[in-house]
């Protein structure tokens, strides 16, 4: 008997299609390059697989690196300071919008009205806000799942809290209108739906609640990064565990 190379299902050696998924062996090993894989391998590469996961967030692709652990040693200082920074001045002071991360956010957001906009109105002027949580989120699960990056995908997922500390003041400026908008507006002399949270919370009937919204959104954006931090400093424990281990040895 062989594997199927498609639904690895034994087929008699004689088959030249695989009765149970109906390829063709020859078509599929030309366009593929493969060859057929004896059962014992395979099960090796299965038990690679699934095997246990080294971090909390799956396998780290750079845990045996030395030089990697110690940027990584040197970026996390960093970022905690940078989030006493934007998080302790609180929601009046718009530190994250004084921070050059807001003009790093802000094409994003822009990119958001383009993209949403065959939804409608409403979301169109949602899809500001939702691209600059998009983005990240992006990042964070290409880091995560694509990349084996753990440590990145934590520090993407503070940059997600950030641009929630980032749309924090927005919201609360729905009613006063005091904030500069983009090409030199402000929200109480622009045209109805200029301003995206005002127009948001007056068609949702929430207006009134800007404040209570914005007090929300900045606790989430704290809790987040200083979610992403501790698991940052467990994706760093873990590596640390790994290499002294590896020394060890």
């Amino acid at each position: 008997m062989k594997p199927c190379p498609k639904c690895h299902r034994d087929v008699l050696p004689a088959e030249e299609t695989c009765p149970h998924c109906g390829i063709v062996f020859a078509k599929y090993y030309k366009y593929h390059g493969d060859t057929p894989m004896p059962a014992a391998e395979r099960s090796q590469v299965v038990i690679t697989i699934e095997a246990p996961a080294d971090t909390l967030f799956g396998d780290d692709a750079y845990r045996d690196n030395e030089a990697i652990f110690i940027g990584r040693c040197l970026l996390l200082p960093g970022f905690l300071l940078w989030s006493w920074l934007l998080i302790t001045p609180g929601l009046a002071s718009n530190a994250a919008g004084a921070s050059f991360l807001h003009l790093v956010n802000l094409p994003f957001h822009e990119a958001g009205h383009v993209i949403f906009r065959p939804f409608g109105q409403f979301i169109t002027s949602l899809g500001g806000t939702l691209g600059q949580i998009l983005m990240p989120t992006i990042c964070m699960l290409t880091l995560l799942l694509k990349t084996r990056d753990p440590f990145g995908a934590g520090l993407c997922l503070w940059w997600v809290g950030e641009n929630f500390l980032d749309i924090a003041p927005y919201i609360n400026d729905a009613r006063a209108g005091q904030l500069p908008l983009l090409g030199g507006n402000f929200g109480h002399s622009a045209p109805y739906g200029f301003h995206d949270w005002e127009y948001l919370l007056t068609e949702s009937g929430l207006l009134a609640q800007d404040h209570a919204l914005a007090k929300l959104a900045q606790l989430i954006g704290a809790m987040l990064m200083i979610a992403a931090l501790i698991s940052c400093g467990y994706v760093l424990f873990k590596q640390r565990q790994k290499l002294t281990g590896a020394k060890t040895d």
